[in-house]
């Protein structure tokens, strides 16, 4: 399947790409265009856009492209509802009153790569291992959390 998101891709449009290739369409093939010609390209090519202006997979009620995309593809690990409040947070540091710690770090390593990588297929397939181990980080602080629920509620009874 095609999928078309704006050029220059960044924070937000380069983790919605792995999560596409990580849990919805590992075949996928990315398009890029210019803002102005997404349309365009949408039309001709039959792909499917996100973090695109009117894009369903896009910011919308709040949400960055990453959360719409796990919404609308009923993505509910907890790991990757984590992964998306630190990539909403890089993404949109303005806007968050309550930044996750590590969201300050992860848009300083995005924009490392994309300062890194010119082109867009080539910094998101540079970029891919980052986020895989970002997701290993975040089953850990889950699995900790939970096995710090466990302990609590064992112990209040």
């Amino acid at each position: 399947m095609k999928w078309l998101t704006r050029s220059d891709a960044k924070i937000d449009r380069l983790a919605s790409a792995w999560l596409i290739l990580r849990f919805v369409d590992r075949e996928a093939e990315f398009l890029y265009a210019a803002a102005a010609e997404v349309d365009a390209v949408a039309a001709r090519t039959g792909a499917t856009a996100f973090d695109t202006a009117g894009a369903e997979l896009g910011d919308i009620d709040g949400r960055c492209a990453f959360e719409s995309i796990l919404l609308r593809y009923a993505l509910t690990d907890e790991a990757l509802v984590l992964m998306a409040r630190l990539v909403h947070g890089a993404d949109k540091a303005t806007e968050v009153p309550e930044l996750p710690a590590q969201a300050e770090g992860l848009k300083a390593i995005i924009l490392g790569y994309c300062e890194a990588h010119d082109e867009d297929p080539v910094r998101l397939a540079a970029i891919l291992g980052m986020f895989d181990a970002l997701l290993a980080w975040c089953r850990r602080e889950v699995r900790q959390a939970q096995r710090l629920a466990a302990a609590r509620a064992r112990s209040a009874s």
